[in-house]
């Protein structure tokens, strides 16, 4: 077994919680954007401490490769979502985000992208349904009616 393995532990339920093994024609159904992240962070959010990536693997089970989740936790890190910690030659991987939190990274890089970020905040604002947009109110601590006193 690579040293970087451990064995994980039958019945955890992750595997089932995160999307199961495939579609229903028995082929593997391939993922949406942004997806394994999410499954990656969820079984490191999970985990009882900092893990290695072979016990990220272990518990997400499936057809991946270790190669593929070094590249997920890679990817998690540069969005400041994980961190790691060499031990020994190997690294160890904490979440440090949740899927709220990795959703909210997305949305902050599509602003980050665009030059005129008041318009896009405008158009965005303007879609929200009226229970998202009282709650976005509610979050900016502003009235009903948009107004400061």
């Amino acid at each position: 077994m690579d040293p970087d393995r451990t064995a994980g532990t039958e019945g955890d339920g992750v595997r089932e919680q995160i999307g199961g093994d495939g579609g229903p024609d028995g082929r593997p159904r391939r993922r949406g954007q942004g997806e394994l992240e999410a499954q990656v962070l969820a079984v490191l959010r999970q985990a009882p401490g900092p893990v290695n990536a072979g016990w990220v693997l272990d518990r997400l089970g499936g057809d991946l490769a270790y190669t593929t989740v070094m590249t997920i936790l890679t990817r998690l890190q540069a969005k400041r979502a994980v961190t790691r910690e060499r031990v020994g030659r190997f690294f160890e991987w904490c979440a440090t985000s949740d899927e709220a939190g990795l959703a909210a990274l997305r949305m902050r890089r599509v602003l980050d992208a665009e030059s005129d970020r008041e318009a896009v905040l405008a158009r965005f604002v303007t879609t929200l349904s009226p229970d998202d947009e009282q709650l976005l109110r509610d979050l900016l601590g502003l009235p009903e009616d948009g107004v400061e006193d």
